[in-house]
């Protein structure tokens, strides 16, 4: 009789699975065995393989083919395609390539390529989009992330660096010597389902369990409850949306006034915390921060946050942080305070407490794992050095040769003839999509690498369809995962997909750079390679992995795990001097000259309150605020199209969550046809009333494939970030802001 453990391994960002194929056809992903809590993520890939959105064949926009490039950009997202033979197809690129970069130059390519590619290490979109450009000379860039951006350019400013975000204390640490988690954005296991370069084993879900087990308590600080398990018993504080630095204040208002504060810890491990407490105090600005003043702000009782300081004084506290923090205006704020309040209780270094960056955000963070360092696919040098901060897309689009500020300095934006996105959906990811869609249609040519017809698909000028993680082999070494696993082939390509090596080594041929981008490897040997150079690598760090030939036939393998509990900057507290931080000063600096001297009114020198551009405080009579936060049942929007993504719409549409006393209002009931709408675009979604989101606040998870209405733009499937503003959290990092956005509800005619 077959066992599920005698089907071959294959591995994705949500995790690890069995494949079970028949007559060529995937019938099943079975959960790995070593997986405790495994993802339902992956059975979204059953019925969508081979379904109605796959891409067969090489495709080009019927008005770019006949006009040639820069005709009708308009039309992408709206435009017919034909079909064209591989050959055709990159000829025409290659074609393409050097008109722009002899007409123009090779600032001119946007290579955004942005998102979540194949968990394998050889199979990996975007490595190998940059590594074939940068053969040609390079390109345009995007730096920083999505997920935190303000959280990644603050952070080096104040620990001396953007790794701590990964180097979090283990759970382990958290399980045996902590008190008390507060969680400011909650805990949420729907994001920790998800690890990048792919994961072998969940782990958040069970090391809460064994931590609330353990004694350990947790405050859920979000608008919704759902941000922490049921299951921990947690205290449930909700404050106003995007007001998080606010209550911070307000707490770190009481313990300097209660002398809650270790003074010895901020005179040896900080610089600048007298500046912040004059701050507190109001003898900068004549305004006392204390917890009336934050309570006003936040809209919850005064009472509440003074009782929350001094159970955080009272024990082994550690601080978190969501990454959905750093998604607010000002979203800088919240990771410096996070780190300030832990400072102020004196517990950074030590185990069980400190801060933390996005726990429950991904599975990585906390993970008990090895940090070896892996080879990954050489990209080469990109000789230009032009760069744009991930979320200012449109406005790069908008605003060729403008000027914009990022981390103390001043940039111009490109004149952008090119786009080429490989293993990401920017459709998904940015906000004020009608913004983006007007600003899409000005380069000459889009072309993008995919699988299926997403929205990025549909607003291109040619699109090259590519395999999925199922259709060739790779191999998952990821340096935040134990778990090294054999992805096996299960089922042959749909069509005329080809793996994204296959596609730009043929368009290579055409360019003459065929040798120099394979090195006269195929891809089974580049696997090797890959192998082979990590394997060494790990040997130097002590950690010993199986030959290649011994790891396929077993299928996977995992590192061994430190047996001690990790605890971030227990070096620089055992000895500041002789482990300083990379900062300027070698501390924390909750006051830094550096940023201070940017002269940015929207990031002073020390961390503030400053009002978002939307929020409730500012809301008129009926306004509500929007969070779109992660999805449960994909990856952004990977498999939005397969079946358990879909099993949870209402009506085909998102759903959109509210409480029952804004429901009643609009006159909406459970499971109603909803228009969320705003001055910037609208969406259709189905309504869920429920008591586990506080009033004033609806909830719409991203990810839902932008489907706009040809003659409304109302996106039909219910994705929120038409409705979200498209601005930067401050000149210093030019983060999205996805979740300081007010909108309006109201009953919706399902003719539409």
């Amino acid at each position: 009789m077959t066992k599920a453990t005698d089907f071959p391994l294959t591995s994705f960002h949500w995790g690890t699975y069995r494949a079970e194929a028949r007559n060529g056809d995937l019938v099943a992903l079975h959960p790995f065995e070593e997986d405790p809590d495994p993802s339902p993520i992956g059975q979204g890939y059953l019925g969508a393989l081979k379904g109605p959105d796959r891409i067969t064949a090489p495709m080009v926009r019927k008005g770019w083919l006949e006009g040639g490039a820069g005709t009708k950009g308009s039309l992408r997202g709206k435009d017919a395609f034909v079909e064209v033979s591989w050959d055709e197809a990159e000829q025409l690129i290659a074609d393409e390539l050097t008109r722009v970069i002899n007409a123009h130059g090779n600032q001119s390519i946007f290579a955004g390529s942005y998102g979540w590619a194949s968990a394998g290490r050889f199979h990996h979109a975007q490595s190998h989009l940059k590594r074939f450009l940068n053969l040609l000379g390079g390109f345009t860039r995007s730096v920083n992330s999505y997920s935190l951006a303000s959280g990644e350019v603050i952070l080096p400013h104040v620990l001396g660096g953007a790794e701590l975000i990964y180097d979090a204390t283990s759970w382990q640490s958290i399980i045996e010597s902590c008190d008390l988690m507060v969680a400011f954005g909650g805990v949420p296991i729907k994001n920790s389902m998800i690890g990048q370069g792919g994961l072998g084993a969940h782990r958040t879900r069970p090391a809460l369990l064994e931590a609330r087990a353990a004694g350990v308590e947790f405050v859920n600080i979000s608008p919704l409850k759902s941000d922490l398990s049921d299951a921990l018993s947690a205290e449930w504080i909700a404050p106003r949306p995007s007001t998080d630095a606010a209550l911070m204040i307000g707490l770190a208002h009481v313990l300097l006034s209660e002398g809650l504060s270790d003074r010895a810890f901020l005179d040896r491990y900080t610089v600048g915390f007298d500046r912040f407490a004059n701050y507190l105090t109001g003898e900068s600005d004549g305004i006392v921060k204390n917890t009336d003043w934050a309570a006003e702000i936040c809209g919850i009782r005064s009472e509440e946050i003074q009782t929350l300081a001094r159970r955080m004084a009272s024990g082994r506290t550690m601080i978190s942080v969501a990454w959905a923090l750093t998604r607010q205006d000002h979203g800088e704020q919240n990771f410096w305070l996070g780190t300030v309040l832990a400072a102020m209780l004196g517990q950074i270094g030590l185990p069980g407490g400190g801060v933390g960056f996005g726990y429950g955000a991904v599975n990585t963070v906390g993970l008990e794992r090895p940090s070896p360092r892996f080879q990954a696919v050489p990209q080469g040098r990109n000789k230009v050095k032009t760069f744009i901060p991930v979320a200012r897309i449109a406005e790069m689009l908008e605003n060729p040769g403008g000027e914009f500020d990022y981390n103390g300095k001043k940039h111009q934006f490109p004149d952008t003839k090119l786009i080429w996105w490989a293993g990401g959906n920017p459709f998904h990811h940015h906000q004020d999509l009608n913004r983006l869609r007007r600003a899409w249609a000005r380069p000459d040519t889009v072309i993008v690498n995919d699988w299926c017809w997403n929205s990025a698909a549909q607003h291109a000028d040619i699109v090259l369809p590519c395999t999925t993680p199922l259709e060739r082999a790779d191999i998952t070494l990821s340096p935040r995962d134990p778990y090294l696993v054999v992805m096996d082939k299960v089922v042959e390509p749909s069509g005329q997909a080809r793996d994204d090596y296959d596609i730009f080594r043929g368009i290579a041929r055409h360019l003459g750079i065929d040798r120099k981008y394979s090195e006269e490897r195929d891809a089974d040997q580049w696997i090797t390679w890959l192998y082979e150079q990590s394997r060494k690598s790990a040997t130097r760090a002590q950690i010993d992995l199986p030959p290649l030939d011994e790891l396929r036939k077993t299928g996977w393998f995992k590192m061994p795990v430190p047996n001690e509990p990790h605890i971030m900057l227990s070096k620089f507290r055992q000895d500041p001097e002789a482990s300083p931080l990379r900062t300027p000063s070698g501390k924390i600096e909750i006051f830094s000259e550096k940023i201070a001297s940017f002269g940015y009114d929207d990031c002073p020198g020390h961390p503030t309150w400053m009002e978002p551009v939307e929020w409730l405080g500012r809301a008129e009579q009926g306004q509500l605020h929007l969070i779109s936060n992660q999805p449960k049942n994909k990856l952004h929007s990977q498999l939005d199209q397969g079946p358990v993504a879909q099993g949870d719409r209402i009506g085909g549409r998102e759903p959109a969550m509210l409480h029952p006393d804004d429901a009643a209002a609009h006159g909406i009931r459970d499971g109603d046809c909803i228009r969320v709408f705003n001055g910037r675009g609208a969406c259709l979604c189905g309504a869920v009333v429920s008591d586990s989101i506080v009033p004033g606040v609806i909830q719409i998870s991203t990810g839902a494939w932008f489907r706009p209405d040809p003659d409304t733009d109302v996106c039909l499937s219910g994705n929120p970030n038409v409705l979200c503003k498209d601005k930067g959290t401050s000149r210093l990092s030019q983060g999205p802001t996805a979740h300081s956005c007010l909108v309006r509800v109201a009953l919706q005619d399902e003719r539409l």
